[in-house]
């Protein structure tokens, strides 16, 4: 047996890959590879192989698109495969193919303490289910829920719920975008084009000329040029999640804790540690007391997907 088992963590841009030994979720040789510059998951394999100078027969790979079949076809690049089939191509004797939320999910309870910022008060009860919830290029939700010996991460669609609006200027917000789309779930505002897409909105209800042509224009005008409406809208971005990572928080019982991370949040912590979210996460009437006793975590690893597909190589759950 090879002393050495590999992990990837594929989005539609770069392949990230570490090895691991097995039974552990220390990464070692951590490279990113560009999807492009290869024809499909086995030549960025190899090539990282090669690079690092080791054979492996485990592997546990996260994608960022559907892999419940055994075809797995990426998203956001031209890689296309059978799991099966590129089990063999490459040797292995095991080949997991998990989603990357699913591995950022299982990620979580490996990222060290200096890597979360609390948010808010709150102390996680032992054996609970914990909430994971991050806005990026849309709206990641999973939980993980323990089975006495390891968690077992939930495979859900969480960021396509609706969006509910809670105050009379969501509610003129949200018939704004009634007029664009038949249906406005959470995801159409907490991603990276949902910020664009609430700055927007309030240009067009409050009659103000567009600035913004992207949702890095919004949060460089919040955080960089002191914009007002940049700093409100991505306040109100913030809040908004609160809301909707409670209602979550509330469905599963997450007692163990909330997770944010994602490619949005992580990059203003200053910001979102004194914004409307943590208000937001609690408003929720009579149970508000209950809300105030979990905790919230922000994440800022910087490599959870592959933490995540490490932990899932030793994971009954993991299949």
């Amino acid at each position: 047996m090879s002393d050495w088992a590999l992990v990837g963590d594929v989005g539609g841009t770069n392949a990230r890959f570490a090895l691991v030994h097995p039974g552990s979720v220390e990464l070692y040789h951590i490279k990113v590879l560009p999807c492009a510059e290869f024809d499909n998951l086995d030549g960025a394999v190899r090539a990282y192989l090669q690079q690092v100078g080791v054979t492996v027969q485990e592997a546990c790979i996260a994608f960022a698109c559907p892999v419940h079949g055994d075809e797995v076809k990426m998203t956001n690049n031209h890689w296309r495969f059978s799991k099966s089939s590129m089990q063999v191509s490459l040797g292995l004797q095991t080949l997991k193919c998990i989603n990357d939320f699913t591995a950022m999910a299982l990620g979580m309870p490996q990222v060290p303490d200096s890597d979360v910022i609390a948010v808010g008060s709150g102390d996680s009860l032992h054996g609970r289910p914990r909430l994971v919830i991050g806005p990026g290029t849309g709206l990641g939700v999973s939980a993980l829920v323990s089975n006495g010996n390891d968690w077992i991460p939930l495979a859900a669609e969480g960021g396509h719920v609706n969006w509910a609006p809670t105050s009379e200027w969501e509610i003129q917000l949200w018939l704004h975008f009634r007029k664009h789309f038949s249906r406005i779930s959470a995801e159409r505002l907490l991603s990276g084009a949902g910020l664009l897409l609430l700055y927007q909105g309030y240009c067009a209800l409050r009659g103000l000329e567009e600035r913004c042509i992207t949702p890095a224009d919004v949060t460089n005008g919040a955080l960089q040029d002191g914009d007002e409406l940049c700093l409100e809208v991505l306040n109100h971005f913030c809040g908004i999640l609160g809301e909707v990572a409670g209602d979550a928080a509330l469905t599963i019982g997450a007692l163990g804790g909330v997770y944010i991370c994602g490619g949005i949040v992580p990059r203003f912590p200053e910001l979102f540690l004194v914004s409307p979210f943590r208000q937001q996460f609690e408003e929720k009437g009579r149970f508000k007391d209950y809300m105030k006793a979990i905790p919230v975590w922000l994440v800022n690893a910087e490599y959870p997907g592959l933490l995540g597909a490490a932990a899932g190589l030793a994971n009954a759950a993991v299949h």
